[in-house]
């Protein structure tokens, strides 16, 4: 079993270490290189050949967004994770980065005590780099774990500091779980693939008045990609619940909006729905909708954390089979856990046309599965070919 290579670029020779540290823990992952700058970084990549690079933005010689538009020009396909303090300050750089093909971002916690502070984020940087970086590998090769193979490693992890607290002891100490407790990549079973549950919709697909999407990991991208080849003449609204901290979704719906024949905008509380319309969630606020007789509204909460996401797609997908039950579409696609999953299900339980993005397209075949488990996905449909879908399917049930 091969390893999924990682090449950190940061200017701190302590951040370097310490985000070397987190993901040197984990079996199955390994730092081949640091690079110090853009330009050091482009002089590594073909001596190291990583699967993924970790990137920060502000550095001396090349900054991240120079070094990704020198990638964009040598046509580097390596997929690129933003790890930046400026992600959290300045909005329009991150998306800027993701315009220029980074894959997506993470941010550093803010102050100036961001070393101490970056295990609060060693998650996020196991599972990007465990997703963008096997997919990468898997594609050029390489037979390297599956994902949930990291998943089950963060979940040890976790446990770990949740004995360590309840026990009162340094958290620190006993969250270490070592490589020695896990279990070799050579021997790791994954779960098996569960045959898709049956759904007996109460009722047959009616006229599509409404498309809701859910996406989280590997999002950014597969929306810049599907979004960019929906149809122009589409005349139903579309709602998004993309994983997205506050702050970002701003920034990102007007990035989309000048890809996208449609207008997009971040959803506002109260704003009525509009046809062939595209509406992104705010960060760290759940979107519903509410239909009324002769109009429908959008709704924003902060409501706790549901599947551990705020916004989240079975938020959006559970208002959305209540107040429309078979006159509508629901799309799952990319991303990790199972959000989504339950009440895209109870769509198709009411009788909405539903549709999931394929394995071999997905950077983290998790929602997607989880709902085509339960029976929620009508179709499993490539990301090349999704909008083509969505496309068809609005325009023959309008």
């Amino acid at each position: 079993m091969d390893k999924i290579s990682v090449l950190i670029c940061d200017d701190s020779a302590l951040m370097r270490n310490l985000i070397s540290r987190i993901i040197s823990d984990y079996e199955g992952l390994e730092v081949v290189a640091k690079a110090e700058n853009g330009k050091d970084l482009l002089e590594k990549i073909p001596v190291y050949k990583p699967d993924v690079i970790l990137l920060d933005i502000e550095m001396p010689v090349m900054t991240g967004v120079q070094f990704l538009e020198k990638r964009r020009e040598m046509r580097i396909d390596i997929p690129v994770i933003i790890l930046s303090s400026i992600a959290t300050e300045g909005a329009s750089v991150t998306i800027r980065c993701l315009e220029l093909g980074a894959s997506d971002f993470i941010t550093k916690p803010g102050g100036s005590s961001v070393t101490l502070k970056i295990g609060d984020v060693s998650t996020d940087i196991i599972e990007y780099v465990s997703s963008y970086g096997g997919s990468y590998a898997a594609l050029h090769g390489k037979r390297v774990p599956d994902p949930d193979f990291f998943t089950h490693q963060i979940k040890l992890k976790a446990a770990a500091k949740f004995v360590a607290q309840k026990k009162g002891e340094d958290a620190a100490k006993l969250a270490a779980v070592t490589k020695t407790e896990f279990p070799a990549t050579a021997s790791w079973m994954a779960p098996r693939n569960k045959e898709p549950a049956v759904i007996t919709p109460e009722r047959e697909g009616g006229r599509i008045e409404i498309i809701a999407i859910g996406i989280s990991t590997g999002g950014p991208n597969a929306l810049r990609e599907m979004l960019a080849r929906i149809s122009p003449d589409l005349q139903q609204p579309v709602l998004i619940v993309q994983h997205m901290p506050a702050g970002f979704t701003t920034e990102f719906a007007e990035s989309l909006n000048t890809i996208c024949p449609l207008t997009v905008t971040e959803a506002k509380d109260g704003e009525p729905v509009l046809s062939g319309h595209v509406y992104i969630a705010p960060g760290n606020y759940h979107m519903t909708v509410e239909k009324h007789a002769i109009s429908a509204t959008i709704r924003l909460n902060q409501n706790d954390l549901r599947n551990g996401h705020r916004p989240s797609a079975d938020e959006l997908f559970e208002s959305v089979a209540r107040f429309y039950q078979n006159h509508a579409l629901g799309v799952i696609m990319t991303g990790m856990g199972r959000d989504g999953a339950a009440q895209l299900a109870e769509m198709r339980k009411k009788g909405a046309w539903t549709l999931g993005q394929d394995a071999a397209s997905s950077i983290v075949y998790g929602m997607p599965k989880v709902a085509w488990e339960l029976g929620g996905v009508q179709k499993q449909v490539p990301l090349d070919r999704l909008a083509d879908e969505i496309n068809t399917l609005a325009s023959t049930h309008r």
